[in-house]
């Protein structure tokens, strides 16, 4: 888990780069041997007494993997209605960021309040210590969680619908989403069921550049050089851009989208990476996905974690997505 932040940590966290000099992803130093120093990152313990309520499980304590579990806290009487459950997997190029960093944590209290929902947030091995599929590896291992674990858990026991189950991820959680779900279709999940896979500005790269990666070198979020320094830490050791980890519409063989579940693919129109989001949505639509495109939004790369009103529209894509127009 991260370290422990201070109150002006937390402030400053709360606030988007104003420039591409003081972009984490840029702080992020890369020694002659292929190792790497992190910049801090303010994270913030699992809490019993917020309005969402939220603890860790282990995943995989030989790993050193976890679950970060989120409840939104019912009214007096509890209701009756049983709640969907998100498993959720965090950005940060593969590279950098936790289940307990302080912007992802607050995201998903949120989330689970709005949507609602029983959020699980994923802990997951990190690269270049443990390059992808390591982080793949991990998310198949949540997504058999909720068949051999969850059912055990006594939030998920009293509050949670398995039936009801949803994978989702934001920039490269999104690609982490998308892998787990194409590694554990047709797996019988039972008790549990994936009725979904939401994708928020999922992280891909390719070779050749796009007019918006080639856009992107001054970005404020996602600079082209960041961008470029996070899919090389994150890859397996010798592999490009082009690999089926980075572009999946030019590397992975179009069977592998059989027996998908509906899914959902948002995005916005400032994201270095909008152009292969929308590529991606139509290469699913063409291999037989049931497809939600939200990939018409405007702002930028993770905005819903700084903006209010960005993470208002996010929540209410899902929650039309999770419950389908009814009241949950």
């Amino acid at each position: 888990m991260g370290d422990a932040a201070t109150a002006q940590d937390l402030d400053a966290a709360a606030r988007p780069p104003p420039s591409k000099s003081e972009n984490i992803f840029m702080q992020i130093a890369v020694h002659p041997d292929g190792t790497i120093t992190r910049p801090f990152v303010p994270a913030v313990p699992a809490s019993l007494d917020a309005a969402v309520s939220s603890r860790d499980v282990p995943l995989d304590a030989s790993l050193g993997t976890y679950i970060r579990l989120y409840l939104p806290n019912p009214v007096d009487p509890p209701p009756s209605t049983k709640l969907p459950i998100i498993l959720y997997f965090h950005g940060g190029g593969f590279v950098i960021f936790s289940a307990d960093t302080v912007f992802y944590h607050a995201s998903c209290e949120a989330m689970a309040a709005a949507v609602p929902a029983i959020v699980a947030s994923v802990d997951y091995r990190l690269a270049p210590e443990h390059r992808l599929p390591a982080a793949y590896d991990d998310a198949v291992a949540a997504v058999l969680w909720l068949r051999y674990a969850a059912q055990e858990d006594p939030w998920i026991a009293a509050r949670g619908d398995l039936s009801q189950c949803f994978l989702m991820g934001s920039s490269s959680g999104g690609n982490l989403a998308f892998n787990a779900a194409v590694r554990t279709r047709g797996v019988d999940l039972s008790p549990a069921t994936v009725r979904g896979v939401l994708l928020h500005q999922p992280y891909l790269g390719g070779v050749e550049r796009t007019p918006s990666e080639a856009a992107s070198e001054d970005d404020f979020m996602v600079p082209l050089e960041a961008n470029d320094k996070l899919i090389g830490l994150a890859l397996p050791v010798g592999a490009d851009r082009d690999h089926e980890f980075s572009n999946p519409v030019k590397a992975m063989a179009p069977e592998a989208l059989a027996g998908l579940p509906r899914c959902m693919v948002s995005g916005s129109d400032g994201d270095p990476l909008i152009d292969r989001q929308r590529g991606f949505v139509a290469w699913l639509r063409d291999g037989g996905v049931d497809m939600v495109d939200k990939t018409d939004g405007a702002g930028f790369h993770a905005a819903e974690l700084f903006v209010p009103e960005k993470a208002g529209e996010l929540f209410a894509a899902v929650r039309e997505f999770v419950h389908g127009g009814d009241d949950p």
